[in-house]
Parts: structure tokens; C-alpha cells; sequence
């Protein structure tokens, strides 16, 4: 099962504070919006989104049909895939999508220790 582009997503309680401070580590804006309090960063293959106001905690994410530079992908398993698989395997989801639907999509789980994943799909 292909995943996907990986990032952390982290719970920022001031965006252009933390802005600041990953720009400090090398990191620079790729994506977001800042008016809509979220900014997405990079440092080479790493990737990090800064999200203010929008969950509680921080979230592993993986981004099917994308690439670490957030190119589209010619083939990749599809997040409807994806969450019937898990869902085959036991692994309770705490949102998912209808499986008759295509485009972007996403599902969320946590894992055995409550970090949150979200499998989100842009493609």
C-alpha cells in the first residue's frame, strides 16, 4: 500500500512565531495560506505544514498521489483503497470517505497511542 508524500502537521498556536523559527532551520513556504492560517514548508525531502487553529494536537499526514515536492503522481493507491484496506485489517476510522466518490478525499485514525493520522488525498 503506497502512501504517499509524508509530512507532520503541527498544531501552532502563532503562525508567523513558528514561520520564524522552521525558517531559522531551513525551512521555506511551498504552500498554504497564510489568511487562512496555514502554511505548508520545506527543507529538501522534509516537509512540515503549520496549521493555527485548525486541530488539537499534531498529526502525522501522508498525501496519496503525491511526490515529497507535491507533484502528482501517474499511479498511486487511491485513499478509498486505502481506508478499505484498512478497515479490512481492523483499524477503526475516526472519518472516512464515501467509497463510490473519486478526487481528492481523505480519512483519519489514531493510532495505538491516540497520535492522529490523516490520509489526505489532494488528487
Amino acid at each position: 500500500m503506497e502512501l504517499g508524500a509524508f509530512s507532520v502537521s503541527l498544531a501552532v498556536k502563532d503562525l508567523q512565531a513558528s514561520k520564524a523559527f522552521y525558517t531559522k532551520l531551513g525551512f521555506s513556504p511551498c504552500g498554504g495560506d497564510e489568511s487562512q492560517h496555514w502554511l505548508i514548508l520545506q527543507n529538501g525531502s522534509h516537509t512540515i505544514g503549520l496549521l493555527q487553529g485548525m486541530f488539537d494536537q499534531n498529526i502525522l499526514t501522508f498525501n496519496p498521489g503525491w511526490d515529497q515536492q507535491q507533484n502528482t503522481l501517474d499511479t498511486f493507491t487511491d485513499v478509498r483503497e486505502i481506508q478499505r484496506r484498512l478497515k479490512t485489517d481492523g483499524v477503526a476510522l475516526m472519518s472516512e470517505e464515501d467509497e463510490s466518490t473519486g478526487g481528492p478525499a481523505s480519512c483519519m485514525m489514531l493510532d495505538p497511542d491516540g497520535n492522529p493520522i490523516l490520509i489526505d488525498q489532494h488528487v
